[in-house]
């Protein structure tokens, strides 16, 4: 196979993560290029960069971030080597993908057939039944109406969930909890997945009620190369969306670490795959796993790999796009310490993690050989209305999780950001719920776990309970409407990007 250094790196993505990939870049002696949006024109990651290529005259329709014809036109204007996506945005879209390689530009990523593969929850589950790769009782394929939906669920007993076949952070899926409730979040799942993936399919499968989520980094080469780096557990969420995430996983033992490792790399092994992944398991209270699907990119959480292993993945995925074999096998790999990752948000947490646009007057982080901080902001930088509300990671580390959390106890105190509302209450909450401390997790917490414990005086409560109120009339709005949609036979996508595969 023919190795291409890579010299000139495009980095199709913004905020923290481009100024992660730009500083391993460096590291490499690649020369980086980013993106200038009219909607961010003094984000600090331009800083960063050696070149900024201009996008605030862009006039087409189609995000900045997402217009793949205008990132490969630029891409070839420059005569870059290779494009890295970060996550988010065109991370796992197949077409972009292809047309990279089409073009003669390095995809700092997998294959675009991996990516459509693994991009398919039914095609994924296909592979992952062919390698015996436990699943949950459900559909074999695509569900095409609520009848058939209905038929599915009656065998496998409620309660079920609907997915969408080309989702992802929990759009495109409803839980149904009885018969009566098929038809009607069968077409609200479908409407959705339409809406956000173009792509309206949708599966049935078991449910599971208050499961751990476990996920596994997978890092391959294209020589057939590839190895799991250890778990991250991923339970502490809302709404489908992770907020704190740590490695190694309590829950887990040599042994079970071990056997979910090797079915982690079965599944990657099954379409190639070459680059950083991560393949998702849930964790039932009797330590049965099952497959859940994989992210084809690099991981917001990937810190904390990083953290207990030494490794770089940024490092690895370029490498591995240049065509280099894994310089690490299996049995190099070593978890030593414990790490956490705080996801400080934006957002008003009492106000039911309502976003919290304004600018920021001032941040300062702690400093020390556990904490490690990855953002993309800085005094005076601006939360918009048209990116995510994330402000920083912040990456706290210990010898053991009693460690890591006695350090996340006094580094969380010295973040000190003004201007904007901030998730902190939420992660200080967190760190100190007994249950937390004890590692007795799972994807309920919040909810179960959660409930009250924030620090209020009675006009916030008030506020609160308002906007909350507010979100829900407005959830609950969204969803009737998205069902009269389907009735109607309506479409609506915010915005279309084509498929091809070789």
């Amino acid at each position: 196979m023919e190795k291409k250094i890579i010299k000139k790196l495009l980095i199709a993505n913004r905020g923290e993560i481009a100024i992660r990939i730009i500083e391993t870049a460096k590291k490499l002696g690649i020369e980086t290029y980013v993106i200038k949006t009219a909607k961010e024109p003094s984000a600090l990651y331009l800083k960063h960069a050696d070149v900024i290529c201009d996008f605030t005259q862009n006039t087409n329709e189609l995000p900045e971030f997402l217009d793949v014809e205008l990132i490969i036109k630029t891409a070839k204007e420059h005569k870059v080597d290779a494009i890295h996506p970060g996550y988010g945005f065109l991370a796992e879209n197949p077409y972009f993908a292809q047309c990279c390689d089409d073009e003669g530009i390095i995809f700092i990523g997998p294959s675009a057939d991996a990516i459509y593969k693994m991009g398919n929850k039914t095609i994924a589950k296909q592979l992952a039944i062919k390698h015996k790769v436990p699943l949950l009782e459900g559909s074999s394929g695509n569900v095409p109406s609520p009848k058939e939906a209905l038929k599915i669920a009656e065998k496998i007993g409620y309660p079920v969930i609907i997915k969408a076949a080309s989702g992802g952070g929990g759009r495109g899926m409803r839980i149904v909890e009885d018969a009566s409730q098929v038809e009607k979040m069968f077409h609200l799942a479908s409407n959705e997945a339409a809406k956000a993936f173009d792509d309206s399919s949708v599966f049935i499968e078991k449910y599971v009620r208050n499961p751990r989520h476990i996920e596994f980094q997978i890092l391959g080469d294209k020589h057939g190369n590839i190895i799991h780096l250890g778990e991250r557990e991923c339970s502490i969420q809302r709404k489908h969306q992770k907020l704190i995430e740590e490695s190694p996983s309590v829950a887990l033992s040599e042994e079970l670490r071990k056997i979910m490792g090797e079915q982690a790399i079965n599944i990657a092994k099954s379409v190639k795959y070459c680059s950083v992944g991560t393949v998702e398991f849930l964790l039932d209270d009797d330590m049965n796993f099952y497959f859940m699907e994989m992210n084809t990119r690099i991981q917001v959480e990937h810190p904390v790999t990083e953290t207990i292993t030494g490794i770089d993945l940024i490092e690895q995925q370029i490498k591995m796009a240049q065509g280099d074999k894994l310089s690490i096998k299996q049995e190099d790999v070593q978890l030593n310490g414990w790490a956490i990752e705080y996801r400080i948000n934006a957002e008003d947490v009492q106000a039911n993690f309502s976003p919290f646009l304004g600018t920021i007057q001032h941040i300062s982080f702690p400093k020390g050989k556990n904490v490690r901080v990855d953002t993309g902001v800085e005094d005076g930088s601006v939360i918009t209305p048209y990116y995510d509300s994330m402000v920083a990671k912040l990456i706290v580390s210990g010898e053991t999780r009693e460690k890591a959390i006695a350090n996340s106890l006094v580094a969380i105190n010295k973040v000190k950001i003004k201007g904007v509302k901030t998730t902190i209450p939420f992660c200080k909450a967190v760190i100190e719920n007994k249950d937390f401390q004890l590692g007795n997790l799972n994807t309920s917490f919040i909810d179960k776990k959660m409930d009250g414990i924030f620090n209020e005086d009675p006009d916030e409560k008030l506020m609160a309970a308002f906007f909350a109120t507010m979100d829900y009339i407005k959830d609950e709005q969204m969803d009737e409407a998205a069902y009269v949609d389907f009735e109607k036979g309506r479409n609506i996508t915010p915005w279309l990007i084509k498929r091809r595969i070789k």
